[in-house]
C-alpha cells in the first residue's frame, strides 16, 4: 500500500461564529485555549485540531508508535515516539509537557509572567538582570531580527497590542486609528536597539515591547527534543499547534506530514522528513478579525504597522525549530516579491509560500520534496 499522511500540519482556523469546519479523521473539541501568533506566544482559539495519525503503512497491524496529546503551551501538543516502551514514554511526555508550561508562563505577553514585568522595566528606562535562559533566547531573537532584516521583530510587541491580539479574545473592534500606527511605525522598535551586556538588558527606545510569539514555539520544540534525546529517544515527532520537529525514522520509514491548504479544508501538499527537520508554518488564517469585508491577521509588518500582504501561507523546514520558526514570520512578511532574498539571508534554502492569487512559490530544495494532494496541482513558481 502506498504510505499515508501520518501528520496534518499547519494551524487551523478558527471558527467562525456559529460555524463548523468539515468532516475529520479524529475530531478534538475543548474550551478556549491560547494557539501561536504573533500577537502573543498564543492567541486564543476555540481548539478543534484535526490531526491525520496513521500508521506509515496501512497495512500495519501492530503499530510501534506511542502517540499522545496532551495540552500544553496553551495548545494540543502531539507527541509521538516510536519503539519506547510505555512507562518510558510516559515519563518522556510529563518531562516535555512542564517543561513547555514553564516556558508558557514565563514569556507569555499579556499575562502576568517573566516577560511583561521585562517589558515595564525596559519602557521605564530601566536595566533588567535576566537568567540564563532569558540570555539565550533574547539573544537568540536578536540574531535572527538581524539575519531577517527586521522583519522579524519580536521588539514590536506594541504593533501588535495596537491591533488588539494581546487579549484573550479580541474585541470587534475595527481596525486601529492611522496616526496610532503612524506613531508607532516612527518610533521604530527593534531588536537591535537591546542591549545585553553581562546578562543585562536594557534599551534607549521606550517603545520596544519584546514579544516573542513568533519564535518562542519553536524554542519550546528545541527544548522537548533535547529532552528526548537525553532519554535515549531518537525517533520521535513534537507537533506543537501545527509545527513540529521530526527526528530519526518510524522504523525505518520517513516520517510523513501534510502541508495544510491556507484557503479551503484538507491538505496541500505532502512531505517526507529526512533525519532531524522542523518544519513551521506561518499563515494569515491562524488568528485574524475581518472588517467591511477585508482580512485583518496578526503576523504585522514592522515597515508599515499593518498586517503584512501578499502571502496566505509560508512553511520552512529546517534544523532548528527556533530559526524556523521566525523564518517562516519574516518570509511571510517579506511576501512574493521578496521571500527568496530573506530566505537566503537567514539560512533558509526549503520554502514554499503561497500568495493570495494562490500561486505557490518554492525553492528548488523544496520542490524537490514536496507532492501536491490536489487536483489540478496549483500554479507553481520554482527558483533556485
Amino acid at each position: 500500500m502506498n504510505p499515508d499522511i501520518s501528520l496534518l500540519v499547519s494551524k487551523i482556523p478558527p471558527l467562525k461564529k456559529g460555524g463548523t469546519r468539515g468532516s475529520a479523521i479524529l475530531s478534538f473539541s475543548a474550551p478556549p485555549f491560547f494557539k501561536r501568533g504573533a500577537g502573543g506566544i498564543f492567541a486564543p482559539v476555540l481548539l478543534t485540531t484535526l490531526i491525520l495519525i496513521f500508521s506509515l503503512s496501512g497495512c500495519e497491524q501492530h503499530p510501534r508508535v506511542f502517540q499522545q496529546q496532551v495540552l500544553a503551551l496553551g495548545t494540543l501538543v502531539d507527541i509521538s515516539l516510536y519503539d519506547v516502551d510505555g512507562k518510558k514514554a510516559a515519563k518522556a511526555v510529563t518531562a516535555i509537557t512542564n517543561q513547555m508550561e514553564v516556558i508558557h508562563h514565563k514569556w507569555h505577553a499579556w499575562e502576568p509572567s517573566k516577560l511583561t514585568l521585562l517589558n515595564k522595566r525596559l519602557a521605564r528606562g530601566e536595566s533588567v538582570n535576566l537568567d540564563p535562559e532569558q540570555q539565550q533566547l533574547i539573544q537568540k531573537g536578536i540574531d535572527l531580527a538581524q539575519r531577517s532584516g527586521d522583519l522579524f521583530d519580536p521588539a514590536a510587541g506594541k504593533m501588535i497590542a495596537l491591533w488588539g491580539f494581546h487579549t484573550d479574545e479580541r474585541p470587534d473592534d475595527p481596525p486601529p486609528p492611522k496616526e496610532k500606527i503612524t506613531a508607532l511605525v516612527k518610533a521604530a522598535p527593534k531588536m537591535s536597539q537591546l542591549k545585553l551586556d553581562n546578562g543585562q538588558l536594557s534599551s534607549p527606545n521606550p517603545a520596544i515591547e519584546i514579544d516573542v510569539g513568533g519564535y518562542a514555539k519553536g524554542y519550546a520544540v528545541d527544548q522537548a527534543i533535547a529532552t528526548l534525546h537525553k532519554m535515549g529517544i531518537d525517533n520521535a515527532i513534537v507537533n506543537a499547534g501545527g509545527d513540529l520537529r521530526a527526528v530519526g525514522s518510524k522504523g525505518g520509514n520517513p516520517w510523513r506530514i501534510g502541508i495544510r491548504h491556507p484557503r479551503r479544508p484538507g491538505v496541500l501538499a505532502s512531505l517526507e522528513t529526512h533525519g532531524d527537520e522542523s518544519v513551521f508554518t506561518s499563515g494569515d488564517y491562524e488568528r485574524y478579525f475581518m472588517y467591511h469585508g477585508k482580512r485583518y491577521h496578526h503576523i504585522i509588518d514592522p515597515r508599515s504597522g499593518r498586517p503584512a500582504r501578499g502571502a496566505t501561507s509560508v512553511t520552512v523546514i529546517n534544523k532548528d525549530a527556533t530559526t524556523a520558526d521566525a523564518a517562516a514570520t519574516a518570509i511571510f512578511i517579506a511576501g512574493p516579491t521578496q521571500w527568496r532574498e530573506t530566505a537566503r539571508n537567514m539560512g533558509i534554502d526549503q520554502v514554499m509560500l503561497v500568495d493570495d492569487a494562490g500561486v505557490v512559490h518554492m525553492t528548488r530544495a523544496m520542490a524537490k520534496r514536496v507532492h501536491f494532494e490536489i487536483d489540478p496541482p496549483p500554479q507553481t513558481d520554482i527558483v533556485p
